[in-house]
């Protein structure tokens, strides 16, 4: 999932319109933040596996710090609890949670069984839609249309640039998730991690257009 884990943070933003666009993006997307952190550091590792499956040529050995189900629940609840610690809104703070925990979910749904239950526990889950590259892609888009749909229902802009900034980022969502079907595999683990670590742009870039639109509800 690329595109299916931003749409879960425009879809937030109607369940919790007053969390600003980028937290629920970063909350949504929480996991791969972390994981091109442990794949530089050493925790984690991936290797280059083209025909893996279908749709990617990542072979995600090791990485159950970020990415098992028991660490998950764990991110989900530290995410939470520094938001309501923050904020002090609890319902905000279990949706940011439920946000990071989705991250998993649709994970559970795409990869193959590669997620650990937990670390030091051999035992992986996943139902392998990454098999069909056709159901991917109808999956995916389908929650990525559907959760712009909803965003522009609830939102408006408030200049041209919440327009600007809004549709860029859309296409250029697109266009990466495009480029990464299409492109061949990368050449190293580095190459990864570094890459992955370009997300933080579209946390901010979340952030630059909340300034820019506001809620319609």
């Amino acid at each position: 999932m690329f595109i299916g884990h931003f749409a879960v943070g425009l879809g937030g933003k109607n369940a919790a319109p007053q969390v600003k666009l980028g937290t629920l993006f970063m909350a949504a997307q929480f996991l791969d933040l972390l994981w091109p952190a442990f794949l530089i550091l050493g925790f984690e590792h991936v290797k280059i596996d083209p025909g893996n499956t279908a749709f990617t040529p990542l072979d995600f050995y090791d990485y159950p710090l970020s990415h098992s189900l028991l660490t998950s629940i764990g991110w989900s609840v530290l995410f939470g609890g520094i938001y309501f610690y923050l904020k002090k809104n609890l319902r905000n703070s279990l949706i940011l949670g439920t946000a990071v925990f989705s991250h998993w979910l649709l994970d559970f749904f795409t990869h193959r069984p590669d997620l650990p239950l937990a670390p030091g526990i051999q035992y992986y889950l996943g139902l392998g839609l990454w098999n069909s590259i056709t159901g991917t892609i109808l999956v995916e888009g389908t929650l990525f249309v559907t959760a712009i749909i909803t965003y522009t229902k609830f939102t408006k802009p408030i200049d041209r640039t919440g327009n600007f900034a809004f549709w860029g980022m859309m296409a250029l969502l697109l266009f990466s998730y495009i480029a990464n079907i299409a492109s061949p595999p990368p050449p190293t683990m580095m190459a990864i991690a570094y890459a992955g670590l370009a997300q933080w742009l579209f946390i901010a870039w979340g952030y630059w257009i909340d300034r820019h639109r506001t809620w319609n509800a």
